[in-house]
């Protein structure tokens, strides 16, 4: 996955992180502002976790997420 291009595209993908992770807030959405390292950091405080857990989480996704490429340009 090329995190600069969901960086790029933020806002269309917004939808699909907070499917994935709902206890993540819009406003979450909006400090992380695509930025990985962010959001592997608010899933870990969200669902207190610990940071191995939410980066094993965060890279399924990644794998599990083809569809992903519909909404990134």
């Amino acid at each position: 996955m090329n995190w600069e291009r969901i960086e790029g595209n933020w806002k269309q993908l917004q939808g699909k992180v907070q499917e994935q992770w709902g206890k993540l807030t819009k406003d979450d959405l909006d400090v992380i502002a695509g930025k990985r390292e962010q959001l592997a950091g608010r899933i870990q405080e969200r669902y207190g976790i610990a940071k191995d857990e939410a980066e094993k989480q965060l890279k399924d996704w990644e794998k599990n997420s083809a569809d992903l490429y519909d909404y990134v340009d």
